[in-house]
């Protein structure tokens, strides 16, 4: 089957495009890549991760949103060894120094392969020892690291270094694995063969499972056999927000960036940007004031999330009144002081397919930083989801058993007269928000081509600073130095997130993928 993939890493395409050529449609596809992703990414993901998808069918004019992130472990808990394995690191990101949690307890529930697999069983064509099969051939062999995977590696070498185990696979001998060497998962090949022939039910029933929780109790972590077994993937329709002619599809809580990026086109659609130049000052400044005023509103749905009707107040026209004087009164020069968050992690990859018959994905899906510890003899490594900050700003351990945590993960499919146009999606954390937003509107506001839109210099608004990255005009940024405090950035980051998208031009379908965060684009005629 024809089609276009777009994906962090060429090992991941590869395996996303062998399933295309060998007749799969587009959600075989990105389950394959993603699979594939978590040997060809491991600085990013892992098995024991968790994401959020969307599919959309042209042919049946229908889409749903596949949530399968993180639950709070705990139910059933009857206590453990009284060990709390929750440990501190810090990792230095250059531009900043950020604390992290790792140990089983910083493990939520994961929920990566019940997702994949449950797409697969309602929307794939191939079955899943299929899918699998690039990803247990790589296991075998092992994946040369990439220049970008390569980076990742050394920013968060203090917890690839934690314990033995994951030294062996990252630090062999003691040295950090670089550039062009091989990554090897001793036992992974032989875990992925079980998952092909027992699927989910190895990970949340069976001996995986066994392991996990037997881990957990006598190492210091949450996680229960309740918990792995209740275990559910939100299966959702999407928010669809009208955006100047068109439809945007983005997924509902657990994913709170689906939201936010909702309030953020709202905001947007309002403003006219006639005659405004493409990232010049005004156009910077309205893009900071939205984010700005989008942060603001995200502290009130944080508060607000869990009452009825709590989505559909938060984007009604009402709300949004006022926010809409807010806008203006800080284009008049009085904004409003926006509140600091937890720093965000940047540990996500997103993968956009399309095929020929017309089925389009978009899938996003982190490990965090990684627990810090290899799962026995299985090579399976798990999240630390609940060891961010970011993910948990009234505290660490503080959410109920069972409670879905909220993620800024935000895989997107655009549609144009009730058909799909444009599929992205982006890593990143909090800054994805702002990346998307940022190529959406390059897209349709002002017509750029996919690969200007992707590639076009960004800005990142929040705790009161403008973030220039590379590229945007001096005297832009002297302009914008009267009204701001800015940080200009001298190179092109995955600061600013890394958005790979597939989008409908003309009868045929292009990709790109976004260089910040290796992006890699295959097209199978």
């Amino acid at each position: 089957m024809s089609g276009v993939i777009a994906a962090g890493n060429s090992y991941t395409a590869n395996a996303g495009a062998e399933i295309l050529r060998q007749g799969g449609n587009a959600v075989d596809a990105a389950v394959a890549a993603a699979f594939v992703s978590c040997l060809a990414e491991p600085a990013l993901v892992c098995l024991g991760g968790s994401g959020v998808a969307q599919v959309f069918d042209s042919g049946t004019g229908q889409g749903k949103v596949y949530d399968f992130f993180s639950n709070m472990p705990g139910i059933d808990s009857e206590g453990g060894s009284g060990i709390i394995d929750f440990r501190r690191v810090q990792v230095d990101f250059g531009v900043a120094q950020q604390v992290f949690f790792i140990g089983r307890a910083s493990v939520a529930v994961p929920g990566l392969i019940a997702g994949l697999c449950k797409m697969l069983e309602e929307a794939g064509t191939f079955s899943l020892p299929a899918v699998l099969a690039p990803a247990i051939e790589l296991a075998r062999s092992g994946v040369p690291l990439d220049q970008q995977q390569a980076h990742m590696v050394q920013l968060i070498s203090s917890i690839l270094r934690d314990t033995r185990s994951m030294a062996e696979v990252f630090a062999p001998g003691g040295k950090l694995i670089q550039q062009g060497d091989l990554v090897r998962f001793p036992n992974l090949a032989e875990t992925l063969e079980q998952l092909a022939q027992e699927g989910p039910h190895l990970f949340y029933r069976g001996k995986i499972a066994q392991t996990i929780v037997i881990d957990q109790l006598r190492a210091g972590g949450f996680i229960t056999s309740r918990d792995l077994e209740d275990y559910q993937v939100h299966s959702t329709q999407a928010i669809t927000v009208p955006y100047r002619g068109y439809s945007l599809l983005l997924p509902p809580p657990s994913s709170a960036g689906g939201v936010l990026i909702a309030f953020a086109l709202r905001l947007l659609e309002v403003q006219s940007l006639t005659g405004v130049t493409p990232l010049g000052p005004d156009h910077i400044r309205l893009l900071a004031e939205v984010m700005r005023l989008t942060n603001i509103a995200r502290v009130e749905w944080e508060e607000a999330r869990y009452l009825p009707g709590a989505l559909e107040r938060f984007l009604s026209d009402s709300y949004l009144d006022s926010y809409q004087q807010k806008l203006q009164n800080a284009l008049d020069g009085n904004p409003t002081s926006e509140p600091q968050h937890p720093p965000s992690p940047p540990n996500t990859t997103h993968i956009s397919v399309a095929d020929g018959n017309g089925m389009v994905v978009s899938l996003t899906h982190s490990g965090g930083e990684n627990a810090g510890f290899v799962l026995g003899k299985t090579g399976v490594t798990l999240n630390n989801m609940l060891g961010e900050m970011d993910l948990h700003p009234k505290g660490f351990h503080t959410l109920a058993p069972g409670e879905r945590l909220q993620t800024m993960m935000s895989p997107v499919i655009v549609l144009k007269d009730g058909q799909p146009v444009l599929a992205l999606g982006s890593g990143g954390s909090n800054r994805l928000r702002t990346a998307i937003l940022q190529v959406i509107s390059h897209r349709i506001d002002f017509g750029m081509s996919l690969e200007e839109a992707v590639n076009a210099p960004r800005v990142h608004f929040e705790d009161n600073v403008l973030q220039l990255e590379k590229g945007i005009e001096a005297k832009v940024a002297f302009a914008l130095e009267r009204l701001y405090e800015v940080n200009r950035w001298m190179e092109r980051s995955m600061f600013f997130g890394g958005v790979h998208a597939v989008c409908k031009q003309g009868d045929d379908w292009v990709a790109v993928g976004d260089s910040r965060r290796g992006g890699y684009t295959i097209r199978v005629p």
